[in-house]
């Protein structure tokens, strides 16, 4: 389900994707964009290979998950795989860098304390990961605040009702062209293109959820 805006109301309106009908989202800048932090060849590779496997496991598992809910386990890894490398995508820019502001700011330093804490934390889940999984910065609705969260695989140790707002993939895919096994090298490169107007948006869109409890 993806939301476009409606001008006729406060809220998006919403865009149903047909089941088996997933594709994926365009890249917001060239392959050579977020250079010298990610390369060509790394997010080429990761975007037009990793990710459109879990577009194509996606429908697959859709399709067939009409006749066999067996395949329901398909469906969360593949349907993880894909949200998540799509807001991954957003969440950087060859302008990005530097600090957040807006509500961004105000939700960090509320539940972290201060941008230097909430980095220092973050940086900390993404190299703790163990294996495969990602670092996502999620808008917990049902407590009103920002968490940090590590997520095995795609889909693993997650939290309900969680809503991510930035995410960064710590597979090894991720990263092993241009930074080896140096996963710390790689979040440190990572910070120098976050964008902060997509996770303001994020943020702003999150903020609007209300989950009864």
């Amino acid at each position: 389900m993806l939301y476009e805006q409606d001008p006729s109301t406060s809220l998006p309106a919403v865009h149903v994707v047909p089941r088996g009908g997933h594709t994926l989202p365009s890249l917001p800048y060239p392959f050579c964009a977020l250079e010298p932090y990610i390369s060509r060849n790394q997010l080429e590779i990761h975007y037009t290979k990793h990710h459109a496997a879990y577009v194509e496991g996606l429908n697959r598992a859709e399709l067939a998950t009409v006749r066999n809910w067996a395949r329901a386990q398909d469906l969360a890894f593949n349907g993880s795989g894909h949200i998540l490398h799509s807001i991954y995508w957003a969440n950087m820019s060859p302008w990005g860098g530097g600090q957040p502001g807006g509500m961004v700011a105000e939700q960090i330093n509320a539940s972290f304390g201060s941008l230097d804490e909430f980095r220092s934390q973050f940086t900390a889940a993404a190299e703790s990961a163990r294996g495969s999984g990602w670092a996502i910065l999620v808008w917990q609705p049902q407590w009103g605040r920002l968490e940090i969260l590590t997520a095995g695989r795609h889909e693993n140790l997650t939290q309900w009702g969680s809503i991510p707002i930035l995410v960064l993939d710590v597979w090894e895919h991720a990263y092993y062209i241009d930074y080896q096994n140096r996963r710390p090298d790689y979040i440190r490169a990572w910070w120098n293109v976050v964008n902060w107007a997509d996770v303001e948006y994020r943020m702003r869109c999150a903020m609007a959820a209300r989950v009864p409890m």
